[in-house]
C-alpha cells in the first residue's frame, strides 16, 4: 500500500472520528437540555404541590372549627358511634376538635414518614409527593375518620401531647420570622453601592419603631386605662422595656447591628403582646368602653377569620423555609436538587394540626368555648406573653452570642500562652 494510500485512509478515519464525536455530543446536549426540561416540570410540579397541601390544612382547620361549633347540631348519624357517647357529646367541642386535629396529624405523618429524606427530582418520593393525589385523597378520608372510632381517653393523651407539639410549632415559626428578619436587614445593609438601599433601610427603620411605639401608647390606652389593670400593666411595661433593650444593645459599639432588624423585632412583639391582651376572657379584659361598644358580632367573625388564615400562612411560612434549620449553609444547589425539605414541610404541618387544635380549645382540654371565639382563655393569653418573652430573648441572645464567643475564644487563647510561657525557660 502506498503512502498517499495510507494517508487517505487514515484521513478518512479520523474525520469519521470526528463525525462519531460530533454527534456524540450533540446526544449527550440533548439529553442533558431534556433532563432539564424535566427538572423544571417537576420543580414546578414540586411548588405547586405544597399550595395543595395548604389548601387541605385550611380545610382541616374550618372542619375543626365546625365540629366545635354546629357539629352537634347538623351531624346526628355521629350519635350511634360508640366512642362519641351520649348524644355525641365526646366527638364534638372540644373533643371533636382533637380528634379533627389527630386526624390531620396522622396524614402529615404519613406524609412525613414517606418522603423524609427525599434529595433528587427524579427520586419515586417526589413523584409521590407531587402527585397521586388520587391515592392521597383515600389516605385523607381513613385519616380523618380514624379518630372518631379512638376511645375519648386516646384522644386526652393526643391532646397533653398536642399541647408540646403546638409549643415546638410555635418555637419553629419563631426561629423562621427571626431568620426572615436578620435576612431583610441584610439586604437593607448600607454600603458604598447601594446607596438608595441605604436611605431605604433608615426610612424603615424609622417606620418600624414609630409604629412600636404608636402600637405600645395604644396598648396603655386600650388594655390598661386605669391601675387596677395591674397584669397588663405590666405586660405593657415589661414589652416597652424589651423594645428599649433590643434598641440599646443594637446600637452598641460592640454589637453594631442597626436600628432596622431591632425596629422590626419591636413591632412583633408589640403586635404578641396586642395578641396576648386579645386573648384574656372577654370578663377579665381592662378594655376601654369604646372598645367594648366596638365588638360587635361582625367584627368577631372577621377576627376569626384572620385568625385561622394567619395559622395557615404560619405552618405554610415556616414549612418551606427549611434553610433557617440547616447547620450547614455552604451547601451547593444542584439542577436536580427539590426546591425545599419534603420532611420538614410535612413535619411543620402535623405540628400544625396540633397547633391549631389548641388555637380552637384555647390549650384547655376542657374548654366549651363560645361561638366564633379562637384562642381565647387565660391559657391562651399567658401562652402569648410567654411567646412574646421567648422572641425577644432568643434575639438579644442572637445579638451577643458572637461577642460572648469572641470573649471565651480570647480568655481560651490568653490560657494556652500563659501556660506556654510557664513552661518555657
Amino acid at each position: 500500500m502506498s503512502a498517499s494510500e495510507v494517508t487517505t485512509e487514515a484521513t478518512a478515519a479520523h474525520a469519521n472520528l470526528r463525525d462519531t464525536e460530533s454527534v456524540l455530543q450533540v446526544e449527550v446536549v440533548s439529553y442533558l437540555e431534556l433532563n432539564r426540561v424535566d427538572y423544571a416540570v417537576g420543580r414546578k410540579k414540586s411548588l405547586r404541590a405544597r399550595y395543595y397541601f395548604g389548601i387541605i390544612f385550611l380545610i382541616m382547620n374550618f372542619i375543626a372549627w365546625f365540629f366545635r361549633d354546629y357539629g352537634q347540631g347538623v351531624l346526628p348519624f355521629i350519635h350511634y358511634i360508640k366512642v362519641c357517647g351520649k348524644e355525641g357529646e365526646d366527638c364534638f367541642h372540644a373533643l371533636g376538635v382533637l380528634r379533627v386535629s389527630l386526624g390531620c396529624y396522622i396524614f402529615f405523618l404519613v406524609m412525613l414518614v414517606t418522603t423524609v429524606k427525599t434529595r433528587k427530582l427524579h427520586e419515586q418520593r417526589n413523584l409521590w409527593h407531587s402527585g397521586k393525589w388520587e391515592v392521597k385523597s383515600i389516605i385523607l378520608l381513613v385519616s380523618m375518620a380514624l379518630p372518631f372510632f379512638f376511645p375519648s381517653e386516646l384522644v386526652q393523651i393526643y391532646g397533653e401531647v398536642a399541647r408540646i407539639g403546638a409549643g415546638i410549632f410555635l418555637l419553629l415559626q419563631l426561629v423562621s420570622v427571626i431568620q426572615f428578619i436578620t435576612w431583610w436587614n441584610n439586604y437593607w445593609t448600607p454600603d458604598q453601592e447601594r446607596k438608595q438601599r441605604c436611605s431605604f433601610g433608615l426610612l424603615m427603620s424609622t417606620l418600624f419603631y414609630v409604629a412600636s411605639i404608636c402600637g405600645i401608647v395604644y396598648l396603655y390606652t386600650s388594655y390598661a386605662p386605669s391601675t387596677s389593670c395591674s397584669l397588663n400593666l405590666f405586660f405593657i411595661t415589661w414589652t416597652a422595656i424589651l423594645l428599649a433593650a433590643m434598641m440599646v444593645i443594637s446600637l452598641h459599639s460592640k454589637v453594631n447591628r442597626g436600628l432596622l432588624s431591632s425596629g422590626i423585632m419591636a413591632s412583633y412583639i408589640v403586635f404578641l403582646c396586642w395578641c396576648a391582651m386579645r386573648s384574656e376572657p372577654a370578663t377579665a379584659r381592662c378594655v376601654t368602653e369604646n372598645q367594648e361598644k366596638g365588638n360587635s358580632d361582625w367584627i368577631t367573625i372577621i377576627g376569626f377569620l384572620i385568625a385561622i388564615f394567619a395559622i395557615v400562612i404560619a405552618a405554610f411560612s415556616t414549612g418551606i423555609d427549611s434553610k433557617s434549620f440547616q447547620f450547614s449553609e455552604d451547601k451547593v444547589e444542584h439542577e436536580d436538587d427539590i426546591p425545599y425539605s419534603y420532611g420538614f414541610f410535612h413535619l411543620v404541618f402535623s405540628l400544625g394540626a396540633m397547633y391549631f387544635a389548641m388555637l380552637f380549645i384555647s390549650w384547655d382540654l376542657n374548654n366549651s368555648a363560645r361561638k366564633w371565639s379562637i384562642d381565647v382563655g387565660w391559657i391562651s393569653a399567658w401562652v402569648r406573653v410567654i411567646n412574646e418573652w421567648f422572641a425577644a430573648t432568643i434575639y438579644i441572645w442572637m445579638l451577643i452570642s458572637p461577642i460572648v464567643r469572641q470573649n471565651k475564644i480570647m480568655d481560651n487563647g490568653g490560657s494556652v500562652q500563659e501556660t506556654v510561657d510557664s513552661v518555657m525557660p
